[in-house]
């Protein structure tokens, strides 16, 4: 009855008392992962602390790319405005009649304004 066949109910089959203890020893190093992640899951105070470090991360990313966009339209902004300044200095110097009208007219604008005031006072 105390042979190493397994029959007491003992062992797992094979009566090798190496194999019995190298299972034990797995069956260890298992219980002792599972522990570990089951502590893991458990410190709530650790999972909010990585969850807010990993939110912070993500908006450091985002505001990232929001800057370098913002920064690439603006850019396209000046170029554009560099541009169009261009074409109205070189329309300008093309034919400066009409902005010269144009500013004659303005100005005959401004006397008539400074006249009809003067002459309500």
């Amino acid at each position: 009855m105390t042979g190493t066949t397994g029959d007491n109910g003992t062992g797992n089959g094979s009566g090798d008392t190496e194999a019995l203890r190298e299972e034990i020893r797995r069956t260890r190093v298992e219980l002792g992962e599972t522990m570990e992640m089951l502590a893991a899951k458990a410190d709530v105070k650790a999972r909010l602390k990585d969850s807010a470090e990993q939110a912070k991360e993500r908006v450091r990313e985002q505001a990232a790319l929001t800057v370098a966009r913002v920064r690439g339209q603006a850019a396209q902004g000046v170029d554009l405005a560099r541009a169009q300044a261009h074409d109205t200095s070189v329309a300008v110097r093309r034919d400066p009649v009409p902005w010269a009208t144009i500013a004659a007219g303005a100005v005959a604008a401004v006397v008539v304004l400074l006249i009809v005031r003067g002459r309500r006072r």
